[in-house]
């Protein structure tokens, strides 16, 4: 009867290399659940954004229509407006949805840059409601995009680095884009402080 013993084995060439290779398994599937968990948090910090944009869009048809009671004759400025609302609301990629809702951004900007000659616009109780909200909404926004960028950076700094990169072409684990802003006109903040 022969005794097997694991010290032994474990200490012979054979022995050495099956603890190797579940040392290496366990630092495979380490490495692919860290990589799993810094996408889904990215994907979750990508849908606080989506859940922000939805709130201005909601907020924007109701600024529209309270200011079009005072300015009616800027009708093409309300339809560039609605229209850059829709083109945000359907953009599909990162890329489309930050350049719809850098244009968008724009768009405002000239919607309160026309409240500044109508002095009883300011001065509506609607409009400032409606005023505190979006400027809420858009710093939500910033804050959504920078946790966005953070997970961003977290998960492509760790696909990139050794020994996570194989592991991540491995199992088809890629980098995300930014949210960023493309141009330096956008880079500047909605004004929505009219007191």
């Amino acid at each position: 009867m022969n005794n097997f013993s694991f010290s032994a084995f474990f200490f012979s060439l054979p022995g050495i290399l099956v603890l190797f290779l579940l040392l290496l398994l366990v630092m495979i599937i380490y490495i692919y659940n860290k990589l799993i968990v810094l996408s889904k948090r990215t994907e979750e910090a990508f849908s606080d954004i989506d859940v922000q944009l939805k709130r201005r869009h909601d907020l924007i048809p109701n600024l529209v229509e309270t200011v079009k009671a005072y300015a009616k004759h800027e009708k093409e400025l309300f339809e560039n407006v609605a229209h850059l609302r829709s083109q945000a609301i359907s953009a599909h990629s990162l890329s489309e949805k930050s350049e719809a809702e850098n244009l968008l951004s724009q768009a405002l900007k000239s919607i309160f840059a026309l409240v500044e000659n109508y002095p009883d616009l300011k001065a509506s109780q609607n409009f400032q409601e409606l005023q505190r909200e979006l400027a809420d909404t858009e710093d939500k926004i910033q804050a959504a995009r920078r946790f966005y960028n953070s997970c961003v950076l977290d998960l492509n700094t760790n696909i990139e680095v050794f020994p996570q990169n194989i592991i991540a072409r491995l199992f088809n684990i890629s980098k995300r884009e930014f949210f960023e802003i493309k141009e330096e006109k956008e880079r500047e903040p909605v004004k929505v402080d009219f007191d």
